[in-house]
């Protein structure tokens, strides 16, 4: 299964001319994943080269608007391109009674099911679960509520050795028995352990989102080991009172997060307008957590090389 985060937006709440709000495309195994939607995200859909129409699920985190702003544009064109299969949002309740009086006051009626999965800003739970991924929220610490997400890849039955299924004369019935860790036995009574029919597959991919924020220490657990953590960094630590007053995070709390939770890698992003250049906050972040790279437009990051 394949993992890939393309970066479609990396800046806070005022789009400039090379950084736009919020928004992120997960790849997981050609199912794509929308994350936030600020201003500007469909075409920046368009300069990656990634269809609109494939996405099926988009969560939101909350609803200030440099992270929702481009999702009624969004499923507007869907909708004037002529989806009709479904399209999933989950987001907090409120987004629900915008999007409907969007509708109702251009007088559009939608051509395809859009279904509204709310989410609970004090609860945290299971938004999405298929045979091999699971998608759940986490409690986030912003001036309104907001919503973090964790995707996490199900791990993967064992790999059957090919040229083992001849040599043992294996029939096809029992190879999703040992594919899930059985032993094998032959016709002539002969035990062939697991161990040597098969080999392990792939380490399962994780992502966390967590933006806006600030510094929330429950998180650490939750968000322990994953393979990649975005993080909002909107200012770097001189600005630490600003980001505590706004509900934001720094440099240093984002890449304080990554090691106290021993993340693999820890991507910084939603950076204040007021930082010409990025270098300054990636480096102060890699003072803390080294394994640390920008969220700049068009960026990705392919799970299998982090």
């Amino acid at each position: 299964m394949s993992f890939k985060l393309t970066i479609l937006g990396c800046n806070s709440a005022i789009p400039t001319t090379k950084k736009n709000p919020t928004a992120q495309l997960l790849n997981a195994d050609e199912r794509f994943f929308l994350i936030d939607c600020g201003e500007g995200t469909q075409v920046q859909l368009l300069k990656n080269k990634i269809k609109a129409q494939r996405i099926n699920h988009i969560f939101i985190s909350h609803l200030h608007g440099d992270h929702y702003f481009g999702l009624i544009g969004l499923i507007n064109s869907m909708h004037l391109l002529g989806r009709t299969k479904d399209l999933n949002l989950y987001a907090h309740q409120q987004l629900k009674q915008i999007i409907d009086l969007q509708f109702q006051a251009s007088n559009t009626e939608l051509k395809f099911p859009l279904f509204f999965h709310p989410i609970l800003p004090d609860e945290e739970k299971v938004l999405f679960e298929d045979d091999s991924i699971v998608i759940s929220n986490l409690i986030l610490k912003h001036s309104i509520p907001s919503s973090g997400f964790l995707f996490q890849e199900k791990k993967k039955a064992r790999n059957i050795i090919k040229e083992k299924i001849e040599q043992y004369n294996i029939p096809i019935s029992e190879i999703a028995n040992i594919k899930n860790g059985a032993d094998f036995k032959t016709a002539t009574g002969q035990t062939i352990q697991n161990k040597d029919l098969t080999t392990i597959s792939k380490t399962p991919h994780s992502y966390a989102f967590c933006s806006d924020t600030a510094f929330v220490e429950e998180n650490i657990e939750k968000l322990k080991n994953v393979t990649l953590l975005y993080h909002e960094a909107t200012f770097m630590k001189e600005l630490e009172e600003k980001a505590q007053q706004t509900g934001h995070s720094t440099t240093i709390d984002a890449a304080t997060m990554a090691k106290k939770a021993t993340v693999k890698k820890l991507v910084i992003g939603h950076f204040s307008t007021r930082y010409k250049s990025l270098d300054d906050l990636l480096s102060e972040a890699k003072s803390v957590f080294k394994n640390t790279e920008l969220a700049t437009d068009g960026s990705t990051f392919n799970f299998d090389t982090i």
